[in-house]
C-alpha cells in the first residue's frame, strides 16, 4: 500500500469512528427518553467494547449500536453476527466482574438506526454464564 493509500484507509476509518459516535449518542439520547437509565458508553476491555450499558426495569442492558443509511446491504441489526455476539458477551463478563454485578439479571439489547429511523430490539441476543 502506498502512503498516500494509508493516508485515505487512515482518512475513512476516522471517519466511520466519527460516524459511530454520533449514532451512539444519539442511541442514548433514544434510551433515555424510553426510560432507560444510562450507566456508561464505550465500555472496553480486552475482550471488546460495548457501546452502551444501561438498566432498564431491573436488568443491566448491553446494548450494541449499529447504524446504515439504507437497507441496501439489509437491516442494521443483522450486522450483529454470533462473532460480534460473542465478543459483546466476553465484554460484558468482564464489565459485570470488574462492578461486582454478578447477580444482576442482564439482557442484550440492539439499537438499530436505519437512515433517521431508531429501533430498539430488546433481549435480542441470549447468553449463558
Amino acid at each position: 500500500m502506498t502512503e498516500k493509500q494509508e493516508e485515505h484507509s487512515r482518512a475513512i476509518g476516522d471517519n466511520n469512528r466519527a460516524i459511530g459516535e454520533r449514532y451512539e449518542r444519539i442511541a442514548a439520547l433514544f434510551l433515555k427518553a424510553q426510560g432507560y437509565e444510562l450507566i456508561c458508553t464505550n465500555y472496553r476491555c480486552r475482550f471488546g467494547e460495548i457501546d452502551i450499558v444501561a438498566r432498564e426495569l431491573g436488568q443491566l442492558c448491553f446494548v450494541e449500536v449499529k447504524y446504515r443509511k439504507s437497507d441496501g446491504h439489509g437491516m442494521p441489526g443483522e450486522a450483529v453476527d454470533k462473532r460480534k455476539q460473542q465478543r459483546i458477551i466476553r465484554a460484558s463478563r468482564a464489565y459485570l466482574y470488574e462492578h461486582r454485578e454478578l447477580e444482576t439479571p442482564i439482557r442484550f439489547d440492539v439499537v438499530e438506526i436505519l437512515g433517521n429511523r431508531i429501533r430498539v430490539i430488546k433481549d435480542a441476543f441470549g447468553a449463558t454464564f
